[in-house]
């Protein structure tokens, strides 16, 4: 630790895409500031998730409005390693103050003087600001109920890279949002039995009439609702770019020689257990699907657009056996199960957030990224806004009100009555005193 502290206006803590939108907006209204990252930009890309992954929306939606994936097809998928550098090359675009390599370990609010204390794996500085841009992604969830039992090779999803990472033996994926259907494919496409536990989902079209669904949700406003419907709080999204993007379609998937069982309710010496919602849960997806088609018809007939009839669309394979006699456990040595891929998500972690933030839950309390506490704002979580706020171009538009609101305040506390300015030596002492290389790497 260093003795002697350096001041900054705004720290923002984090580079990913949601810390790289915050500096942008900063560095336009001149705003001083430093982002710190404990690894390199965008490192969640790169290393926090599987080999074949790619971004679920196309190149032309996935991205800041400031730049395009110059070498890829507008309609193309981006790889996860084609996002990573695509962050890299946003931040060296405008500069951006970023420090890679260092951890923010605790913030704390200082006592009787504005701003807050900031302890870092290089020091301690203090700064009026803090951006948390940590995102939701930070703590992979195992629910309580996985089995103790070391013959099973257990992961969560946050730690899968590929089919070939696994022992020989079939698998059950715990997890049917984007993350757990992909790895699903991907490990049935190796050669794998596979079973893939199926809760309450979303399953939108990937396109349809000649549109990507990310456009549809886009001119039905969609992505700017601005609250959840209520009983969406715990269902996911299942939606792929893989192999060129397509719709995932569970009884495909089934068809390919996948079994579906229901949501994963227990395991008990070495039987799990499955609850009877597999029907269930399969029809409610139907109806999200078969709802955003009527929208997209009823949006493609109300202003006289000339889009190409798509009726195949609306067909729907026969329920597969695992469906109409769903099994109701399963003996995982019996069927050869030798790994569980636990793709149940994700918790927030801020304990190193010594403020007054939030609610009896650890969650972040703030409106629309403006927290409970003055000078602490959230950026990149999800509904922070509106239900676009987690995605690529959200975060962007999510940062610029931040970034405003951070103008204004700066604004009044800049005021100073006629002693004071004549007291007042215009004395800033400089972010770089106390990181002095402002090179992005």
């Amino acid at each position: 630790m260093t003795d002697e502290r350096t001041s900054i206006d705004t720290l923002v803590v984090g580079a990913g895409q949601a810390g790289v939108a915050m500096s942008e907006h900063l560095s336009k209204l001149g705003v001083p500031h430093l982002v710190l990252e404990r690894d390199r930009i965008a490192e969640r890309w790169r290393t926090g998730r599987w080999d074949s992954l790619v971004a679920n929306g196309p190149a032309w939606h996935d991205r800041f409005p400031g730049m395009e994936f110059d070498d890829l097809d507008p309609d193309a998928f981006a790889s996860k390693d084609r996002v990573a550098d695509y962050f890299e090359a946003y931040a060296k675009k405008f500069n951006a103050p970023i420090r890679t390599g260092v951890e923010v370990t605790k913030v704390v609010r200082n006592a009787g003087r504005p701003g807050f204390t900031i302890e870092t794996t290089k020091g301690v500085l203090e700064a009026n600001r803090v951006v948390v841009t940590t995102g939701p992604f930070q703590r992979p969830v195992i629910p309580p109920i996985a089995p103790k039992d070391e013959k099973l090779t257990q992961i969560h999803s946050a730690e899968y890279r590929n089919p070939a990472q696994l022992p020989e033996g079939g698998v059950l994926v715990v997890g049917a949002g984007s993350s757990g259907v992909q790895i699903a494919d991907e490990l049935q496409r190796a050669g794998k039995k596979v079973y893939l536990s199926v809760g309450p989902h979303d399953r939108p079209p990937r396109a349809y009439r000649g549109r990507d669904f990310c456009w549809w949700l886009g001119v039905l406003g969609e992505w700017d609702a601005e609250v959840m419907r209520p009983g969406k709080e715990h269902v996911t999204i299942a939606v792929s770019g893989a192999r060129g993007g397509h719709t995932v379609d569970f009884r495909r998937l089934a068809n390919q020689g996948m079994t579906l069982v229901g949501l994963t309710k227990s395991f008990n010496d070495g039987v799990v257990t499955f609850e009877s919602d597999l029907a269930d849960n399969l029809a409610r997806g139907d109806e999200n699907y078969l709802s955003l088609l009527n929208a997209a018809d009823a949006y493609i007939a109300r202003n006289g657009l000339d889009l190409p009839e798509e009726p195949e669309a609306r067909n729907t394979l026969p329920d597969p056996e695992c469906v109409t006699h769903p099994i109701p456990e399963l003996d995982l040595a019996d069927a050869g199960v030798t790994s569980i891929v636990w793709a149940t998500g994700y918790a927030v972690d801020y304990s190193w957030l010594h403020v007054n933030a939030f609610d009896a839950n650890g969650k972040p309390q703030h409106q629309r990224g403006v927290s409970t506490e003055p000078g602490v704002y959230f950026l990149g979580l999800p509904w922070l806004s509106r239900r676009g706020s987690a995605f690529i171009w959200g975060v962007w538009h999510d940062a610029r009100h931040i970034a405003d609101h951070i103008v204004t305040q700066r604004k009044y506390l800049s005021y100073r009555d006629a002693s004071e300015r004549e007291a007042e030596d215009g004395r800033e002492i400089c972010k770089a005193d106390f990181f002095p290389s402002i090179e992005v790497h």
